[in-house]
């Protein structure tokens, strides 16, 4: 089993930075790839960034490329999001999440998730 909680979401305005983290539990946190995704009032929960076990590939949403960075210590079972150039329409409720590698898909696209957080807010404003 594999429990994921989530801090450092909040209030920020544009053009700023927050860093989220991701606490995992569970002894197989290794064998897991990470991300994060999100969902905003009215919309669908969508992939954000996702990085492979061992942390030698990542992949992200294009309109977040250039600004965000995922990035995990296996060691403190902990995996970040660092959020630069905020834009209000990053607003959403954040989700760290955890999938096993599918065979044939894009490493770190997290395409099947097996645990997810209880999510953190962020809120842009402009």
């Amino acid at each position: 089993q594999v429990q994921l909680v989530e801090s450092g979401g909040g209030l920020v305005q544009a053009g700023g930075s927050l860093r989220l983290s991701c606490a995992v539990s569970g002894r197989t946190f290794i064998r897991y790839e990470m991300g994060w995704f999100r969902q905003a009032p009215e919309k669908e929960r969508e992939f954000v960034a996702g990085i492979t076990w061992r942390g030698d590939n990542t992949n992200y949403k294009d309109s977040v490329k250039g600004r965000f960075t995922i990035s995990r210590e296996n060691g403190r079972n902990t995996v970040y999001l660092q959020m630069n150039s905020l834009k209000p329409e990053d607003t959403a409720v954040y989700y760290c999440a955890a999938g096993k590698p599918s065979l044939g898909a894009t490493p770190a696209s997290l395409t099947g998730v097996d645990f997810w957080g209880q999510g953190t807010q962020v809120t842009v404003s402009s």
